[in-house]
């Protein structure tokens, strides 16, 4: 029974960051395990921890991308909740950045306390990059998964590298001695007190953005020449990619937002195996600052964030026999999902 006077571990856990009608709020919009919902306790598991950092990151990400809004409210007002089947960012797989580790690794030191294990290696070779699926361990199907793509410099121009290493060096590391000693503590036990779980939460909301100052104009323009994804990470940082609608149908969901008007993807993705079909609406345009050639600000509109949608069927597990969601990813459908934030379409 959740307790009335002080709510579920996940309502405390969200009303630190969040006022109590933003909570009530969230929790209309997004479909979370039952169990997650009414758990009362006096400490906090990985998993409701887990799904506090993927519901704050969702809340966020609306902030920052109004056609996702918009398309969740409608969603609410239809009686419908959104399945949030996963979340994306980026990385940059350099060393010398500054104090933050480098690549997947900056992020993997979050999500493997709470709980999560790379259950997939993607090759992006079209776009020099490389994508790890996370997947929770206690609920896989329930709990959104991570995939974190890491860019690899060397696969440019040296120039280009150049550019980066210039960018990524004044990155900081979000996360102090206190806060990688509340991970182990939680890796070790799979839970945190109520009052160490709210001084974790927000050091994990904090490596999700960007880790370094706004980049030169022309840095940009030259990271752009190569990579629309490198020039994204030098505005947005580890920023949530995207988060992703587990949907019935995609094509009709798509051809519904088309007669609505709606910025969306030309073609569906399909994957290799055909059990998974994604597409997406294209990136909201935000205004991020630059620095210019006297050193003075510079405001320019920049592709941001973007949210997207996925269509997942059953497949037979070859250990028990049974049948479960396919829950993994391709490679082609990702490559084509990332172009939603190219500055050059």
């Amino acid at each position: 029974m959740v307790s009335e006077s002080k709510g579920s571990t996940l309502e405390n856990l969200l009303g630190a960051a969040l006022s109590k009608p933003e909570v009530g709020a969230l929790l209309a919009m997004v479909d979370v395990p039952r169990s997650l919902v009414e758990e009362d306790r006096e400490d906090a598991s990985r998993a409701v921890i887990a799904e506090a950092l993927c519901l704050l990151l969702f809340w966020d990400l609306l902030r920052r991308v109004p056609t996702g809004r918009r398309y969740v409210e409608e969603a609410r007002a239809g009686g419908r909740k959104i399945v949030f089947d996963h979340g994306a960012l980026r990385t940059v797989a350099l060393e010398s950045m500054g104090r933050l580790p480098a690549g997947y690794r900056s992020i993997s030191r979050v999500l493997e306390p709470l709980g999560y294990s790379v259950t997939g290696l993607y090759p992006l070779g079209r776009i020099g990059m490389t994508g790890r699926a996370f997947t929770h361990l206690d609920l896989p199907e329930s709990i959104p998964q991570f995939f974190v793509s890491e860019l690899h410099p060397e696969n440019f121009s040296d120039g280009f590298q150049k550019i980066v290493r210039g960018v990524l060096a004044t990155s900081v590391d979000p996360l102090s001695d206190p806060d990688m000693a509340l991970l182990k503590e939680l890796a070790v036990h799979g839970r945190l007190s109520r009052e160490k779980a709210h001084l974790l939460l927000p050091a994990l909301l904090r490596c999700f953005g960007r880790q370094h100052e706004p980049p030169l104009l022309r840095d940009y323009l030259g990271l752009l020449d190569e990579s629309a994804e490198m020039a994204w990470i030098a505005t947005e940082g580890n920023a949530f990619n995207h988060v992703t609608d587990r949907v019935e149908d995609v094509a009709a969901l798509a051809e519904e937002q088309r007669r609505l008007g709606r910025p969306l993807k030309e073609k569906i993705e399909i994957s290799s195996s055909g059990r998974v079909r994604q597409t997406a609406f294209k990136a909201d345009p935000v205004s991020r600052e630059f620095v210019g050639s006297k050193e003075e600000r510079v405001w320019r509109h920049v592709p941001g964030s973007f949210y997207e949608f996925i269509q997942r069927a059953l497949t037979k597990d070859e250990r028990s026999g049974t049948m479960k969601l396919d829950l993994t990813f391709d490679s082609s459908n990702a490559q084509g999902i990332f172009r939603m934030t190219d500055a050059r379409a």
